[in-house]
């Protein structure tokens, strides 16, 4: 606790001395690289949201808005995408947001050997400037969610003069606010950038992100004053928002998830019971009781989840999970899998709430035949070492999207830019690949379904709950709106007296 104060004092001090017209956001963890092609954290989106404008955005009803793109249709097989851009429209570095800066955004994006959204905008296979303002995206084949990923990470949009000057450590970027100074650990600080082309729409001079870990000192922080917003309140803690009248709570119900995946192919720590035995790995998800997960964690907040698409989800499938937890199952495999007791490793993002969920997971894998070492890490160090591999089970996040297929298919598919296990399933590849050329909700839920018999037999996830967007801030903050995709918009939100 004394660290994760100290951690937090000098942006409690910038924000305590900072005017009416600078807001200070904080959030769960630091962020990763501010490189959107780069970058994989739920808290990095948040930072982006302010920094870097996307060709579409979502409305608080999931329904997709202009942004940088103001118009686009189809051609008649939906295998020709083209988008009218803003006029006027610059980066941060004065250049302009033209179609060949768009194509070079996207053309990273699909190419750059780092870029972590390569999955996600796959079915491109052309890209051409009709002319300054106009863009023509081709697609291999139909891809029903291509628009619902250009809303996030994947149609976010840098000055490519940036593009080999470490963006992700100086980010040239297109949003309302442009990038100051970083100090990891302890702040990110924006500044207004004043030729946004709906500058008029943004209050606040500076906004200042600072990562506080522990969900206690978010909310003490938050109601001292040091900071103006806070996301994802602690359940434990709603009883006490609920009671502070100079605070105010605004939560939505989200499209993400929190689970675990298991190592399965990444590397030589991939070579253990549950990386090379579907039947280890499903005793593990039958010894997870997810609503005692829910009830002493969530508060009642963190509903049971056994599959990747949230319950609004077209793609949810309410067969999934109904048998629970079943301990002498679980025990009934390991024996069939020739092990009494099974030993790993769990490693996590090391905040209240995880702390507390992989804790009662330890628990309760102990009854069924698990022992379990936790490996508390900051949440950077989680993200570096799944990539590399250097993990046995470990924490999987996910903060959801709009369409099914950004809840799945970078995850399992053999060459998924998110697949940490390196699970690979053919017929997973097929049956995903082919939801994305459909448009029709029915014939798509279909190939998940599907996808979802297998995927819950061969386990390489283990999903436990649905992410709440609970949000919590200044009574004196006007105009804010929760959005179900967890971002901070801060369009139309102002600072009262």
């Amino acid at each position: 606790m004394k660290r994760l104060v100290t951690m937090t004092l000098g942006a409690m001090l910038m924000a305590s001395a900072a005017s009416a017209a600078d807001l200070t956001i904080a959030l769960q963890d630091d962020p990763d690289v501010l490189d959107p092609h780069r970058a994989r954290t739920f808290v990095g989106r948040i930072v982006f949201t302010s920094l870097c404008d996307k060709l579409v955005d979502i409305d608080d009803k999931l329904a997709i808005v202009p942004q940088i793109a103001t118009e686009w249709s189809w051609n008649d097989d939906n295998t020709v995408l083209t988008m009218s851009l803003r006029e006027g429209a610059t980066f941060h570095d004065g250049a302009p947001i033209d179609a060949e800066a768009v194509k070079a955004n996207l053309d990273r994006a699909r190419t750059d050997e780092e870029s972590l959204r390569k999955s996600e905008v796959a079915s491109i296979s052309d890209i051409a400037v009709v002319d300054d303002l106009t863009i023509e995206i081709t697609l291999s084949q139909p891809d029903a969610g291509l628009l619902a990923q250009l809303t996030d990470r994947a149609g976010m949009l840098m000055s490519p003069a940036s593009f080999e000057a470490d963006p992700g450590q100086n980010p040239v970027c297109s949003g309302p606010y442009k990038f100051v100074e970083r100090v990891q650990n302890d702040r990110i600080v924006l500044e207004k950038f004043a030729e946004y082309w709906n500058a008029d729409a943004y209050a606040f001079d500076n906004v200042t992100f600072v990562p506080i870990p522990d969900a206690t000192v978010r909310l003490a922080n938050l109601r001292s004053g040091d900071v103006d917003i806070i996301e994802r309140v602690a359940p434990s803690d709603l009883e006490t928002v609920e009671s502070d009248d100079t605070i105010t709570l605004a939560s939505v119900t989200g499209l993400g998830f929190q689970a675990i995946e298991v190592n399965m192919a990444n590397g030589e720590r991939a070579d253990t019971p549950l990386g090379q035995d579907k039947r280890v790995r499903q005793a593990l998800d039958l010894a997870i009781d997810r609503n005692v997960i829910n009830e002493v964690v969530g508060a009642g907040t963190y509903e049971p989840a056994y599959q990747a698409f949230p319950p609004a989800s077209f793609a949810y499938n309410p067969e999934i999970g109904n048998n629970g937890r079943d301990v002498e199952r679980a025990k009934a495999l390991l024996a069939e899998a020739g092990h009494e007791r099974v030993a790993f490793e769990l490693t996590f993002g090391n905040n209240t709430i995880m702390q507390q969920v992989m804790e009662l997971v330890q628990a309760m894998g102990a009854e069924a035949g698990f022992d379990i070492t936790l490996r508390p890490t900051e949440f950077a160090a989680l993200q570096s070492a799944l990539k590399a591999g250097d993990f046995e089970v470990g924490q999987s996040g996910w903060s959801g999207r709009v369409d099914p297929d950004g809840n799945i298919h970078q995850y399992v598919t053999c060459e998924g830019s998110l697949n940490d296990a390196k699970y690979c399933n053919e017929e997973v590849d097929r049956l995903l690949n082919e939801a994305r050329t459909i448009n029709g909700d029915a014939e798509r839920k279909a190939l998940y379904d599907e996808a979802q018999a297998i995927l819950r037999d061969e386990m390489p996830i283990i999903y436990l709950f649905y992410l709440p967007w609970p949000f919590v801030h200044q009574a004196s903050i006007e105009g804010f709106t929760a959005y179900p995709d967890g971002m901070i918009r801060l369009a139309g939100v102002t600072m009262g007296e």
